[in-house]
């Protein structure tokens, strides 16, 4: 009985964790009594919600096969993830950050519901606004005013919805343009990095602005990035932009953590009718093309737009809705491929033994 539970704990295969359950590291006990069998799972990531949809699937993965009870416990610890060579910001677990090669897909709306997703599930999330030129953070988190600054030089993040953030727009009318060069811009958003006073975040979500220019660049280079998504729409245009962005961070060594596909299908309030207004497949590609991971598509939707341009994030809005259900998906297959794709061997060896 005990090889067979090692079996169907290697055929286990979840997105957050990998195709093998046993070989990712995250099983830290498992007990074959006489009557049942006891599993204990350590995860890499915050895993409020999504522990009970994966003990569902686990415990009817192993009946289907041993017709004994299965009482599966699932707990998480998120531990720092830091290239060699950069020096870890303060209080700051990890850095992820999202862009795309281009603007208008999106990328903003998806960072804040995937920052507002890793919150729910129990994470310590703070989000980085870091379009310097149009920073929409601000607007969509639904945050006026301007962040309290003791000293004069350090300051403390705005919190709305259970997470931190920090952007530019908080610091200027939200009117007035931003006419500053390229050197000039990177400096202005290191600042808010290094001279935030961030409170104790498991992870930072990085808003990146779209392009692969100076800001890329510096962020890329001088910031302990863990980790980067890339967000694009099926059109051609956009994926041609979304592969140089891909190409960006790989040129400088910072791990792929995936690829969403934004404004996939397009589904008419008045009939239903879902259609894929700009192209088909064009992200599941690229995933392939480059050897990464899609972590989810989103549709194009009148409520997404709307709960974000009033500032009441759609996973803040309506975290029962199945839009909201998607973006915790790939929030959780993020921050799993994060830590289980690179730090599998820090978790302690399994014990599997008849009790």
């Amino acid at each position: 009985m005990t090889a067979s539970l090692e079996e169907l704990l290697s055929s286990f295969s979840d997105p957050a964790i990998g195709p093998d359950l046993l070989a990712s590291g995250v099983v830290r006990n498992a007990v074959v009594a006489e009557n049942s069998i006891e599993i204990q799972l350590m995860l890499g990531f915050a895993a409020g919600l999504y522990r009970v949809d994966l003990a569902k699937r686990l415990t009817a993965h192993i009946q289907q096969h041993l017709d004994v009870p299965v009482n599966v416990h699932v707990d998480w610890e998120i531990a720092s993830h830091v290239r060699s060579g950069v020096s870890a910001i303060p209080n700051i677990k990890n850095l992820i950050a999202i862009g795309s090669g281009k603007g208008g897909v999106g990328k903003s709306t998806v960072s804040v519901n995937v920052a507002l997703a890793l919150a729910q599930e129990g994470a310590r999330v703070g989000i980085l606004d870091a379009d310097i030129y149009g920073p929409s953070q601000p607007r969509m988190l639904g945050i006026s005013g301007k962040p309290n600054s003791p000293d004069g030089q350090n300051m403390y993040p705005m919190v709305a919805h259970n997470i931190q953030s920090m952007s530019i727009g908080y610091l200027i009318d939200e009117e007035q343009p931003m006419v500053w060069r390229g050197p000039m811009a990177t400096q202005a958003l290191t600042q808010l990095i290094q001279e935030t006073k961030w409170d104790d975040l498991d992870y930072l979500i990085i808003d990146m602005p779209p392009g692969t220019g100076d800001i890329q660049l510096t962020l890329s280079q001088r910031v302990p990035l863990a980790g980067a998504v890339i967000v694009t729409t099926p059109q051609d245009i956009a994926l041609l932009d979304a592969r140089k962005g891909l190409r960006m961070f790989q040129k400088v060594e910072v791990p792929v953590l995936g690829i969403v596909e934004n404004m996939s299908t397009h589904v008419c309030s008045n009939c239903g009718h879902e259609e894929a207004i700009f192209g088909e497949g064009g992200g599941a590609q690229m995933a392939q093309d480059y050897d990464v991971y899609l972590l989810g598509q989103l549709p194009l939707s009148k409520t997404i737009r709307e709960q974000a341009d009033s500032g009441n994030p759609t996973v803040a809005a309506q975290p029962e809705s199945e839009l909201a259900s998607r973006y915790r998906q790939i929030a959780c297959t993020m921050a799993g491929r994060l830590a289980h794709g690179s730090t599998a061997e820090e978790f302690p060896t399994i014990e599997i033994s008849d009790d």
